[in-house]
């Protein structure tokens, strides 16, 4: 990393219940479940060991609670920043895609409308273009006042995808094809030029655990 960046440790919050049956979970405060407070443990131990200069939070609770963890161990304080708050999923917030495109032809139509173009707020709710460009000023932000510096960012999935894909130089529309677990870590070395060093990483949670690999 040069000096005119800034490493970000990327993690998205521990589990909460409504992750199981993902579901669209925005503004919504729900609280971490049994499984995500360990996964932040976890995470906070795999962390500790590292040079970190600040822990910033979206400040939602699960966000908010994931990151204490991590700060906890590293003898720093929670700074929180509402730029990092996920998605705003407006009317589908709570809801499962599944649910929402079997409610009616009018909201499957939203859906996949949605799905296809960045600039299309959810209903109630606010755009892609809308999320990365608040992610990214707070990004940026880091950049001039932190420069050098290493910093972990405790936010969620949408708004971590929208910055991994303004650092590749990636259409919006790509959002749908990362997926990122409960708990992991993505790294960005952020800059003129990014370089995304992790993606997804899940190994402090034990690399057999992960979801995704459960048949």
């Amino acid at each position: 990393m040069d000096s005119e960046s800034v490493r970000l440790f990327l993690v998205r919050h521990g589990e909460v219940d409504a992750n199981r049956s993902y579901r669209y979970l925005g503004r919504r405060d729900d609280a971490l479940n049994d499984t995500g407070r360990h996964q932040a443990e976890a995470l906070a131990a795999a962390l500790v060991g590292l040079d970190i200069d600040a822990v910033v939070s979206s400040p939602l609770q699960r966000a908010v609670d994931t990151a204490r963890c991590v700060a906890d161990r590293s003898g720093l304080s929670v700074e929180s920043d509402p730029r990092l708050v996920e998605l705003d999923f407006g009317v589908w917030d709570g809801r499962s895609r599944a649910e929402v495109v079997a409610s009616s032809q009018e909201d499957r139509r939203l859906v996949e409308s949605w799905e296809t173009d960045p600039a299309m707020p959810t209903p109630g709710g606010e755009s892609l273009i809308e999320l990365q460009r608040r992610v990214v000023e707070v990004a940026d932000e880091f950049v001039a006042t932190r420069s050098g510096s290493t910093v972990v960012l405790v936010s969620h999935m949408g708004a971590i995808k929208t910055l991994l894909l303004g650092a590749l130089s990636l259409p919006l529309e790509s959002a749908n094809r990362i997926f990122l677990d409960p708990a992991t870590i993505s790294v960005i070395d952020w800059g003129v030029a990014p370089v995304v060093r992790l993606v997804n990483s899940h190994a402090h949670l034990g690399f057999g655990n992960a979801r995704w690999l459960q048949r």
